[in-house]
């Protein structure tokens, strides 16, 4: 089945598989999550869903306006959109009691409806986890790009840890755009692929394997057909 839903980084352990070996897994807690928004081709340009996590104590104003349109009474501090295609056999547009929503295999999705893993999930199931790495500060090119460093001897006592080389001759006479240099670690959007889930229940999901970003860190779950 097609799914998507947003979740807060909790903690990582180990569990013992049913053949008893032993895999390590990642909690993230889903609760809440709803529905904000959904973007269609004919008015939007794409087609797409829009949802909310987390509890925030205040809002600003045009993020407020999107809940409350929406008829949500949480003040959410998460937004996030997730394309879509309805061209999908599981995913179908639907109208009821004039509401204009979707369908996901048996599940019905209005602005408005909360998402719970079970819904959209199973065990077994493999998805893509996108998050923010941690951010590790000004870091040189060993640790950063896994350089090798200069050579320890004839002299080049201060160059075990240099990058070498940044640039060429006449032609072209500069250094490169991109060239891999010494700079901030870490901060950046990750993505890691084919992650099985473990268990999804109401309100929380294990996954098998680690995932990027700090303990409380938003992470995005989808799985791999959208």
């Amino acid at each position: 089945m097609s799914g998507f839903i947003l979740a807060e980084k909790k903690f990582q352990s180990q569990i013992f598989d049913t053949n008893g070996n032993m895999i390590p897994v990642t909690t993230v807690y889903t609760t809440p999550c709803f529905v904000v928004g959904i973007r269609w081709e004919e008015t939007d340009g794409y087609t797409a869903v829009q949802l909310g996590f987390g509890q925030a104590k205040k809002n600003q104003k045009p993020t407020e306006g999107t809940i409350k349109k929406a008829g949500i009474k949480i003040p959410l501090h998460f937004l996030c959109e997730f394309r879509i295609s309805i061209d999908d056999h599981e995913i179908k547009s639907i109208d009821k009691d004039g509401k204009k929503g979707l369908q996901i295999g048996e599940q019905e999705l209005f602005v408005g409806t909360e998402i719970k893993p079970e819904m959209l999930f199973k065990s077994g199931d493999i998805v893509d986890v996108s998050g923010i790495s941690k951010g590790k500060g000004f870091a040189g090119v060993i640790k950063r790009h896994g350089f090798s460093g200069g050579p320890k001897t004839h002299g080049q006592s201060d160059r075990e840890r240099a990058p070498g080389s940044i640039g060429t001759g006449t032609t072209p006479g500069r250094v490169v755009k991109g060239k891999k240099m010494a700079g901030r670690l870490g901060g950046s959007r990750v993505t890691i692929q084919n992650l099985e889930i473990v268990e999804a229940d109401g309100t929380k999901m294990v996954i098998k394997g680690l995932i990027p970003g700090a303990i409380g860190g938003l992470i995005e779950i989808r799985t791999k057909n959208l």
